[in-house]
């Protein structure tokens, strides 16, 4: 009997949450997990009572969709996905949809969006953020893949999404792996934002002195301006969260932190396309070596550095230290925009970026009031080249960069790492020179490669090689970019 409306497979914790929200909104899902005794325990458990039709096999699964039929994976990003889309394929008919809501790469996406539509078969690559929560109650969706499938899939995927101003946080983002690459962007960012918010209490803690409860009253205060975010709310209720002896919980947490590798695909696609996506890079960077943390450990004994001195006044070192991580959190959201605009060029993909601001705006980790601000951005200016040249974000970086400067050189003084912060601020001083010294590196690669040079005072694009030695002759590399 055909009587699902979407079938889900993968009952993990985003999973079962999804569904239940689909639930939730008068969707009929049937659902599937590779390990059967899964499905029979959410049946008996936060299913039961639901019309939620479990399955014990691929071809019950199938066999309970209406046609055209909808099938979503949560399952583990890679050849997890691949081995679905196998034991599914040979069920399938013309017009019938897959839809992978994992945190795949965004080239995966791309094969199989192509391959699939040579069976007839419609794909779907979706990045979700929110979390369980945010499965449960409304997630941030950002669907990409065949164009084909949207009108199939649009009505279910913008009723389970967050809402603000009443408008879903949902839309179509693009052809093939777009989707997966605005949420691979997100991630990136997400990595910043969290990054920033850490170096900023690091710097009250060992600069100001401050403990736990008065850095949480201060990110408390900052939540309610310019900063407001999930993020911000976040740290603020962890720092003020006490461990079973009344203590503060944060100060007993291993400073070791993982990671599930969407932050390091991001830098190694802006590398790839030669993008400055150096504060992101940073973030990335900083839970690596917060992972050496046995290594670190051994290294203190050893290794001397300044001694603090804070002879100014620290209250107002607290604004300073807002002033930085906003000016920061600017040049993140800037990066990733950037890093976006360069991708839709060179895939071929057509990004609405101020609707990406809006499905930004609820339900995913990252969502903040200042997304409001990107949307009208680039409502004011659909080809605006970087954030930094809107007039808003421009003001609020002159008037935050005085503190952003104070902390980014006390920082350095004090010997308090600030890898993200001081990044954004070399990012943004480096931008906003009209002269760099790679002339100096060009003719250090002419010097060594013959890899040429263009000059001034010549047309781009006209190439020259100095026989540095006098004995080099006349011989050149080959030109390329990065």
């Amino acid at each position: 009997m055909f009587q699902a409306d979407i079938g889900l497979i993968g009952l993990a914790v985003m999973g079962q949450n999804l569904v239940l929200n689909m639930n939730d909104h008068d969707f009929t899902v049937a659902v599937f997990n590779r390990t059967t005794s899964k499905v029979d325990a959410f049946m008996a458990g936060p299913a039961k009572g639901t019309k939620i039709i479990g399955t014990h096999s691929i071809e019950e699964l199938i066999g309970s969709l209406k046609k055209p039929r909808r099938i979503m994976m949560m399952v583990k990003a890679g050849s997890v996905v691949d081995a679905f889309i196998a034991q599914l394929t040979p069920y399938l008919e013309h017009g019938d949809i897959i839809i992978d809501g994992g945190n795949s790469l965004f080239t995966d996406t791309n094969r199989r969006t192509r391959a699939l539509a040579e069976k007839g078969i419609l794909f779907v690559g979706t990045g979700i953020s929110g979390g369980e929560e945010g499965a449960r109650h409304g997630p941030s969706i950002m669907p990409g893949g065949n164009p084909a499938a949207w009108p199939h899939v649009k009505d279910i995927f913008q009723a389970i999404a967050a809402r603000v101003d009443d408008e879903p946080c949902c839309d179509w983002v693009g052809a093939e792996g777009a989707g997966h690459f605005v949420k691979m962007v997100h991630n990136g960012i997400e990595y910043g934002d969290m990054q920033l918010i850490c170096e900023s209490y690091d710097f009250l803690r060992r600069g100001l002195g401050m403990d736990a409860e008065a850095i949480r009253a201060v990110f408390g205060e900052w939540n309610k301006g310019v900063l407001d975010s999930y993020l911000m709310e976040i740290s603020a209720n962890i720092l003020g969260h006490q461990d079973a002896d009344g203590a503060p919980l944060i100060d007993k947490i291993l400073d070791a932190a993982g990671q599930k590798g969407t932050g390091k695909w991001t830098g190694i696609n802006a590398l790839d396309l030669g993008i400055p996506l150096t504060l992101i890079g940073e973030a990335v960077f900083a839970r690596c070596l917060s992972a050496m943390q046995e290594e670190r450990v051994r290294a203190s004994y050893f290794l001397d550095g300044p001694t603090a001195d804070f002879a100014e006044d620290k209250s107002e070192f607290v604004g300073y230290v807002r002033d930085a991580l906003y000016a920061a959190k600017i040049i993140s959201y800037a990066q990733g925009y950037m890093l976006m605009r360069h991708a839709a060029k060179e895939y071929g993909w057509k990004l609405n970026y101020g609707g990406i601001a809006l499905m930004w705006r609820g339900g995913c980790i990252i969502r903040s009031a200042f997304l409001g601000n990107i949307k009208q951005a680039f409502d004011i200016n659909p080809a605006l080249e970087n954030l930094l040249l809107d007039d808003f974000f421009r003001a609020a970086i002159h008037q935050a960069q005085g503190g952003w400067r104070k902390v980014a050189a006390k920082a350095a003084a004090t010997g308090i790492p600030m890898p993200a912060i001081v990044a954004g601020l070399s990012y943004y001083d480096g931008y906003r020179s009209a002269r760099l010294p790679a002339n100096l590196l060009q003719a250090q690669r002419d010097y060594f490669g013959a890899h040429t040079y263009e000059r001034v005072d010549k047309p781009r694009g006209e190439f020259f090689h100095t026989d540095w030695t006098g004995s080099g002759g006349k011989v050149s590399s080959s030109v390329y970019n990065a």
